[in-house]
């Protein structure tokens, strides 16, 4: 005859195990991973079955937190727009220095921020308008130009830049270094942020003769 199992206090004390499922995300772990997924495998090629499938999740799970592919593009765009634009506005804003050295710490926060941003900044970038969305964010770009390029008018007139280049083009090849570090940069690269930032503008203002 079995007897009857009987549970000790200490298996009754113990806290009970739940059966463990896939890992779900929270909104912010959600635009986080699927900016990665539109960075590696473009935004027009993939598809919200290509978003849930990469982060192991259904659908329904996504439409929780988004309504739409497009919504996720705004959002995962959304936040490197914002923190570029108030890192230049902040140090565009900054008083009692040159508008040259106001210009220097906005390239460097900039870069500071486009590593930050790594994977929202690269699909800023990678827009071309094909959409109302796509156009918004290239005129957020264009702002961001706008604000650079307002201090470097600002340092030719000061006398603290080289008159003989446009402010237009100073500006161009500023932020083309700027933004080539979305091509090459990733978490595992063996130089920190703040030093990539320091060469940047050492490499942009002064150059690289010793």
């Amino acid at each position: 005859m079995r007897m009857p199992e009987t549970t000790t206090p200490a298996e009754a004390a113990a806290p009970k195990r739940s059966r463990r499922g896939r890992p779900g995300y929270d909104r912010e772990t959600l635009i986080n991973k699927a900016t990665e997924v539109f960075v590696s495998r473009g935004y027009d090629g993939t598809s919200m079955d290509t978003v849930a499938r990469e982060l192991g999740i259904t659908k329904s799970a996504i439409y929780h937190h988004v309504k739409s592919k497009e919504e996720l593009l705004h959002l995962a765009i959304s936040r490197g727009v914002r923190a570029l634009d108030s890192a230049v506005e902040t140090e565009s804003l900054r008083e009692n220095v040159t508008a040259l050295e106001r210009l220097h710490l906005a390239v460097r926060a900039s870069v500071v921020i486009l590593i930050e941003y790594h994977h929202s900044v690269t699909l800023l970038l990678r827009v071309r308008g094909n959409s109302p969305l796509e156009r918004e964010a290239l005129e957020a770009r264009r702002n961001i130009d706008a604000k650079v390029r307002a201090l470097v008018e600002a340092a030719i007139a000061e006398g603290g830049l080289r008159s003989d280049f446009t402010p237009g083009l100073i500006t161009r090849l500023l932020f083309g270094m700027v933004n080539s570090i979305t091509e090459w940069y990733r978490p595992s690269y063996p130089v920190d942020p703040d030093t990539i930032a320091e060469a940047v503008t050492t490499m942009a203002f002064q150059g690289l003769e010793a």
